[in-house]
């Protein structure tokens, strides 16, 4: 990648008439640097962008485990209910008082 931004500004100077070689290697060398700069942070933007996704993942499954719980207690509940309406129905039903 950086020998194609060189080679690309060799072509322009070639291109343009020609700037002092001292010139060409200063914005050669401000190039490079460029390119080195935009590789780093590439490379920590990469780095954030994984950590991101790691932090999602781990909020998903926390989600996930509250759903669950909640799930759980709903259903338990629920379930205890069923219970008492049914134990209501066995006494209402042995006292003679089923409908």
């Amino acid at each position: 990648m950086k020998r194609d931004v060189v080679v690309a500004a060799l072509e322009r100077n070639r291109k343009s008439g020609g700037k002092s070689s001292s010139k060409l290697l200063n914005s050669l060398s401000d190039m490079a640097w460029r390119v080195e700069r935009l590789e780093v942070q590439m490379q920590k933007l990469s780095e954030l962008v994984r950590e991101h996704a790691e932090d999602m993942d781990r909020l998903v499954r926390i989600v996930a485990e509250d759903r669950e719980v909640i799930r759980r207690q709903l259903l338990r509940k629920h379930h205890e209910k069923v219970r008492v309406r049914k134990h209501l129905r066995d006494n209402n039903s042995r006292n003679g008082l089923d409908s």
